[in-house]
């Protein structure tokens, strides 16, 4: 494919020239997609777990008061999110996913030794950054290696990698809980994962800057020229705005994101506490915990790819339909068959969903900027987090929680129609088959 620019000095070396394909960057995907599962595992420590904690150790009775520790993930995952975007573009990937994992060494430490609930905020606030950080980075790094034809595959494994280890550290820290208590040895699994992943991300992985500079080089824009005003030399500012609420098909997927993690907070933080008031046992929330995140981490293996061939806009649509028609039947039942059905449809919906947003962006943003776009959707799309915990918080508060889950499915169902009316195809081959055949 040729060479590329090379870095200055401190900016991050590639070994050899640069060539772009999931065959030539085999070995660098595959450990990327290793150190995306234990960006995941520190992220699953919680899922189980600190919901229970709330309640149980530090007494608090109010869900908005709950959702707190959410709250604070998403705000700060959010920021974090962007700036991993623009600190990438300027000082490379791998010193940025470094950074994300020496900020979470504390965290599982901070959970263990939490005296009062401050504690578990500050955690959250440091998991928020290092979750911001190292997820970004280790999606942008993937997008890089692989270039445009396999990009909904690439992020289909790279999701999968990550959510598959969200549910299996959920299960596994749900039985220890079950078995030990829910202080301390669930968050054991959390020290292992933070210390796995510095090392690795210091030692082997390289960086995969000059890959997007190869890429945006040998750039061609739409042939139906629809993207002739996202020219390589966009501001940081100009990126906000178009992937904000510009560009209709980078504002609809940031948009359907902010409302995916908003539905994720809740079930996150209150359909845990929703089981527990119908008398199931920790084990069983620790099932239910983790089978929403394993279908939604499995079935991202075959979606991704899927949108590579279907087009992106489809799986999105019926994705967020189906979440809401999921969120419906936990709302209506009643029992552990009920809602492990309900959980594994609602798994299923967010992997049409998750990865295809993604590779959206991917399919839109120039390579110049594109570090940045992905920053600013997951920017959008962690809001959802911070959105989700107060609104989802104050209506089971007023309300109760079965209120709020209605709610959000509601307002899940709307943005599928949003998304349906709004986007349009991304994907170049769909895009352009569909054209002739018009």
């Amino acid at each position: 494919m040729g060479r590329c620019h090379r870095p200055g000095p401190g900016k991050g070396v590639v070994n050899g020239p640069a060539r772009l394909g999931l065959r030539e960057n085999l070995a660098q995907f595959v450990l990327l997609v290793a150190v995306n599962a234990l960006v995941g595992g520190m992220y699953g420590q919680e899922r189980t777990v600190l919901p229970l904690l709330a309640e149980s150790e530090f007494g608090l009775t109010h869900y908005t008061g709950v959702l707190t520790f959410i709250l604070a993930f998403g705000a700060t995952k959010a920021v974090a999110n962007y700036a991993a975007g623009a600190l990438s573009d300027r000082y490379g990937r791998k010193p940025v996913l470094v950074a994300g994992w020496l900020i979470a060494l504390p965290v599982p430490l901070l959970l263990i030794w939490a005296p009062t609930w401050g504690w578990v905020i500050a955690a959250n606030v440091l998991l928020g950054l290092n979750q911001g950080l190292t997820w970004s980075t280790t999606v942008v790094m993937k997008i890089d290696l692989v270039g445009p034809a396999r990009r909904g595959m690439a992020m289909g494994l790279n999701e999968a990698a990550g959510y598959v280890a969200v549910a299996a550290t959920a299960l596994a820290t749900g039985y220890i809980a079950a078995r030990h208590g829910l202080r301390p040895e669930p968050f054991f699994l959390g020290i292992a994962y933070a210390a796995l992943g510095l090392g690795l991300s210091t030692i082997v992985v390289r960086e995969t800057r000059d890959h997007a500079r190869l890429e945006a080089a040998n750039h061609v824009g739409r042939a139906d020229g629809r993207h002739a005003h996202l020219h390589a030399g966009l501001s940081s500012r100009e990126i906000l705005a178009q992937t904000s609420y510009r560009e209709p098909a980078l504002s609809a997927a940031s948009h359907a994101g902010m409302v995916n993690n908003l539905m994720d907070g809740v079930a996150w933080g209150l359909l845990p506490l929703l089981f527990a008031r119908a008398g199931l046992p920790v084990a069983q929330i620790g099932v239910l915990a983790a089978l929403y995140p394993a279908v939604w981490g499995f079935g991202q293996l075959v979606t991704g790819a899927l949108s590579d061939r279907t087009g992106r806009k489809p799986l999105i649509v019926i994705g967020q339909l189906l979440q809401a028609f999921a969120l419906a039947l936990v709302a209506i039942g009643d029992s552990f068959s009920v809602w492990a059905v309900a959980v594994v449809l609602l798994g299923a919906g967010t992997a049409l969903v998750y990865p295809t947003l993604l590779a959206t962006v991917g399919d839109v943003a120039h390579p110049a900027w594109r570090a940045r776009a992905v920053g600013v959707y997951r920017l959008w799309r962690d809001g959802g987090f911070v959105v989700g915990a107060l609104v989802a918080g104050l209506i089971a508060d007023a309300y109760g929680l079965t209120a709020a889950v209605w709610a959000v499915a509601a307002l899940t169902a709307a943005s599928g129609g949003a998304v349906a009316v709004r986007m349009y195809e991304t994907h170049t081959d769909r895009a352009t088959s569909r054209g002739r055949l018009q």
